[in-house]
């Protein structure tokens, strides 16, 4: 039996060559039933998402030759270009290696959470097409318990790694959490996007969208229940605005220390967070001179994202040693099933001799033979069946003085 995940991702391909091997929603469904008629895989889960595709296939039959070339054929690349980018996990390291990507630690950011859940879907995907059965049904719920696990017991996930999401981060630090608290976000980019949904699962609720172009900052509002605001319309927003982050395009501040001065006499030292993400800067430097201001800027934030991004390096190095050991209990697993095979078919074959000269025994008792004569030849028949391997086993092993078979095969056969 043999496992082996195949794929391609985002330190092995470029974004061109992982477009051309994506796979749609549509067409999964044919992807996971043509390649087990062509590529000898009695179970298939196949992940595809904006970084990587991946190929999980399982039989005796399986071998990743074909698995490649049935990639290359069902999206028509030449087999010679796939081979130059493609990574072949096999076995144990293939048990690993889907444990890493459940876990996050195979993502372009280390432990990021999406992954898990895309791997989820993939797994349901198949199951829904019916190419999950027992080994993967095993090894799939194996992955996603230890994805848990090392979420748990490590802090792979615990630290901010975009500044987007340190932004928000430092937010909550400083108010403990979000409710009754208002929210300015100015401009209406992809950071602020990215900054939109982070506050709001952290659980904001009062946000308004401020950028020069309206329909662009509804396009955010409508996904977070925000407020939108045009840019001349900031010193009226600002007033009851205890969060305050901004990234713009635009070469001049949009925020003043004037105007935040201002604010502050009708706010009766009530403290105010800003986060300045631009480049050239959106709020002025000097709004930091303030009492009551606390203002971060995108150098900060990415003091505050190396930090992370060396703990949640050291994270990962205690998330794999809960993999290791989890991979090799799966193997371990996996390997017992081949000695239950083992088992059942020793035993088969067995029963298959008995049973032969049963039939042949009673069938002479039957036409009149005496009994004691058939019984003395059917047990000498079937001792001569049964030791017939074993004994040219011995033999063999004897002739060819091989001390640790002979060895092994005494503590088989159970002689003292």
């Amino acid at each position: 039996m043999s496992v082996i995940a195949l794929g391609i991702n985002h330190k092995s391909a470029s974004v061109a060559l992982r477009e051309r091997l994506a796979f749609t929603p549509e067409r999964l469904p044919e992807a996971l039933k043509t390649i087990q008629n062509d590529a000898g895989c009695d179970e298939a889960v196949i992940l595809s998402t904006c970084n990587r595709t991946e190929i999980y296939c399982f039989g005796e039959q399986a071998k990743a030759q074909q698995v490649v070339n049935w990639l290359a054929k069902f999206h028509q690349v030449p087999s010679e270009e796939l081979e130059q980018h493609v990574y072949i996990h096999q076995n144990i390291e293939a048990t690993r290696h889907l444990m890493r990507v459940a876990s996050g630690l195979d993502s372009m950011v280390i432990g990021e959470p999406q992954i898990l859940g895309q791997v989820k879907q993939a797994y349901q995907q198949a199951r829904g097409v019916g190419t999950v059965q027992t080994y993967f049904e095993r090894m799939f719920q194996q992955s996603f318990s230890v994805a848990k696990q090392v979420r748990t017991e490590t802090d792979i996930a615990t630290n901010a790694v975009s500044v987007a999401y340190a932004a928000v981060t430092l937010a909550k630090q400083v108010f403990g959490d979000f409710k009754g608290k208002k929210v300015l976000l100015v401009g209406a980019g992809e950071t602020i996007e990215l900054v939109a949904k982070h506050i709001y699962e952290q659980g904001a609720k009062d946000i308004v969208v401020a950028n020069r172009t309206l329909s662009r900052a509804e396009g955010i509002a409508e996904q977070f229940g925000a407020k939108v605001c045009a840019l001349s319309q900031i010193a009226e927003e600002i007033l009851t605005a205890d969060v305050v982050i901004s990234s713009t395009a635009s070469t001049l501040p949009i925020i003043g220390k004037g105007l935040i001065e201002k604010v502050f006499k009708n706010r009766k030292h009530k403290p105010m967070f800003l986060v300045d993400l631009a480049v050239p800067r959106d709020i002025e430097p000097e709004v930091a001179e303030l009492d009551d201001a606390y203002l971060y800027t995108v150098d900060d934030l990415q003091e505050i994202v190396a930090s992370n991004m060396q703990a949640r390096t050291e994270a990962a190095v205690e998330a794999d040693q809960i993999i290791d050991g989890k991979a090799s209990m799966f193997s371990d697993w996996l390997s017992s099933l081949d000695s239950v095979d083992l088992i059942k078919e020793y035993r088969t074959q067995s029963l298959a001799i008995k049973d032969e000269l049963l039939v042949r025994a009673l069938n002479q008792i039957q036409a009149g033979n005496d009994a004691e004569t058939v019984l003395t030849e059917m047990a000498n028949k079937l001792t001569n069946r049964l030791i017939h391997a074993p004994t040219s086993a011995l033999k063999e092993a004897a002739e060819s003085k091989n001390t640790e078979q002979l060895a092994t095969m005494k503590t088989v056969l159970g002689i003292q």
